[in-house]
């Protein structure tokens, strides 16, 4: 896959664009909170493969932040999803109020 910088896609970057884009419309804070995972997804990526953020060439991998970025993607996405939690009412919840 090719992103609109130039650059291939990684399995973890593809992966999160996928889930983001079930979730539909963003609204509020979402829309920021997804480019922020869709960068630490995309750094995941490049260190996961070795290769250039930029050109796509081989380089020496650093998994030095591997954790670190791992961690800060994880509560990116928790706070992405944590916002929809609230708005995901139980229909069934008002049966014994009559309307």
């Amino acid at each position: 896959m090719i992103m609109e910088g130039g650059g291939a896609m990684g399995t973890v970057e593809d992966a999160v664009r996928s889930d983001v884009e079930q979730l539909g419309d963003l609204v509020g804070v979402e829309p920021s909170l997804s480019e922020l995972a869709f960068t630490l997804a995309g750094r995941i990526d490049a260190a996961a493969t070795g290769q250039c953020e930029t050109c796509g060439e081989p380089v020496a991998q650093d998994d030095k932040l591997l954790p670190q970025l791992t961690r800060e993607l994880r509560q990116t996405l928790a706070q992405l999803l944590e916002g929809r939690a609230a708005d995901d009412d139980d229909d069934l919840g008002d049966l014994g109020s009559p309307e």
